[in-house]
């Protein structure tokens, strides 16, 4: 149903340095460059980041957050592991999550400019 998503960031080359290592435990690169936005995905751009120079940090209340579909519960773990070696937060460590209709495995980030992002895998599918 989607074909793809974009998000706001103050500096593209911090962001790009950040979702590169953020991102490559989903399997997703780098495929598209261009001067105010640059699209990482597996064959074509799913996932963008678009300078906005005078943004504003996204307040942690906002609600708003993206949801990035990992093969395994160990590429959740290691999307994790890289945001905060990226210099991201965590904003829900990895684990299982509560739910009436699924069992699912997801964690949670906010990349430097307080954008959530989240990985998520559905063990036993």
């Amino acid at each position: 149903m989607i074909d793809h998503i974009s998000i706001g960031v103050s500096d593209l080359e911090r962001s790009l340095r950040f979702y590169e290592l953020t991102l490559a435990p989903l399997g997703l690169a780098k495929v598209v460059t261009r001067p105010a936005t640059i699209g990482f995905g597996k064959a074509y751009p799913e996932f963008w980041i678009n300078l906005r120079p005078n943004m504003t940090p996204v307040a942690a209340d906002s609600g708003n957050h993206v949801c990035l579909r990992a093969k395994s519960t160990g590429d959740v773990d290691a999307f994790h592991e890289a945001a905060l070696k990226a210099g991201g937060v965590s904003d829900g460590a990895p684990g299982y999550r509560p739910h009436e209709r699924v069992r699912y495995y997801a964690a949670f980030i906010r990349d430097p400019d307080g954008n959530r992002v989240e990985a998520v895998t559905f063990p036993g599918e």
